[in-house]
């Protein structure tokens, strides 16, 4: 369903925190597609603190989806580097799990809830060892945060958009990861999903963890998050949402000028 590599599981898994360091920091990172005339990512350097929540916003091609992949590891690093808890990411992908972008997802796939939330487990598991107590309990409570417990052996095609999303989310927190990427989570979902999600990553937050939310709904960002990365290619804003939503920054980014008068409002 999703092409999420498996770089160490297991005993490999035993990377602990650096003291003092950043769930996530990402220095003079740099990116360009084979072909394109210009780069998708360059020189973008940011810095997110355990437990802190934090939306990634930008027009369409700024890299927010690139930038989420190299984290992963989804992409090879060309230029730049990223650390995780303090390790170099290819050493420490272990501490991170990633919601895709649900157009991403082969949703035909003849798979049930329960077999999709489990494999958030396969990180610690590997491919050839079968779900223990452990991972069992783990899975269970991950389908009920996400109140899927009902429909843990329907088929996901069978299941709604918001159904689906909850369904990944699930996935992600069986896994238990410390840093958390959403690419584009509020597509296509309802209003109770959307909130569901919005509780979910606060509560987590609370327990230390970091998560990093790419969207697009510009609306909810001063409801949910105290801080915003702006990113077109490079960082052009990180601060607080009303420092970082400038006119002169959305119309920098987007391509449009506002009327004058706007920025007052």
């Amino acid at each position: 369903m999703l092409n999420v590599p498996l770089l160490c599981y297991g005993k490999n898994c035993d990377h602990p925190p650096m003291a003092e360091s950043a769930a996530l920091e990402v220095k003079n990172l740099g990116f360009t597609y084979g072909g394109n005339t210009g780069p998708v990512l360059h020189d973008v350097n940011l810095r997110i603190t355990p437990g802190e929540k934090v939306a990634l916003v930008g027009p369409n091609g700024a890299g927010k989806s690139t930038m989420m992949k190299l984290i992963l590891g989804l992409e090879k690093i060309q230029s730049g580097n990223i650390t995780i808890y303090g390790h170099t990411a290819n050493t420490c992908r272990h501490r991170v799990a990633m919601v895709p972008q649900k157009s991403s997802v082969d949703w035909s796939f003849p798979v049930s809830v329960r077999q999709v939330v489990t494999m958030g487990r396969y990180v610690h598991l590997g491919w050839f060892r079968n779900p223990g107590k452990k991972d069992r309990e783990a899975v269970d409570s991950a389908m009920e945060t996400m109140e899927i417990s009902h429909i843990a052996d329907k088929q996901v095609g069978e299941l709604s958009g918001g159904q689906q999303q909850r369904v990944m989310l699930a996935r992600t927190l069986a896994h238990d990861a410390d840093l958390l990427l959403l690419d584009e989570p509020l597509n296509h979902v309802d209003i109770a999903t959307q909130e569901l999600m919005f509780h979910t990553i606060e509560r987590i937050c609370k327990m230390g963890k970091s998560v990093l939310v790419s969207t697009h709904d510009l609306g909810i960002l001063t409801v949910h998050f105290s801080r915003v990365l702006f990113l077109d290619k490079t960082i052009i804003g990180d601060g607080p949402v009303k420092e970082v939503l400038t006119p002169q920054n959305i119309a920098r980014a987007y391509g449009f000028e506002f009327h004058k008068g706007m920025e007052n409002e």
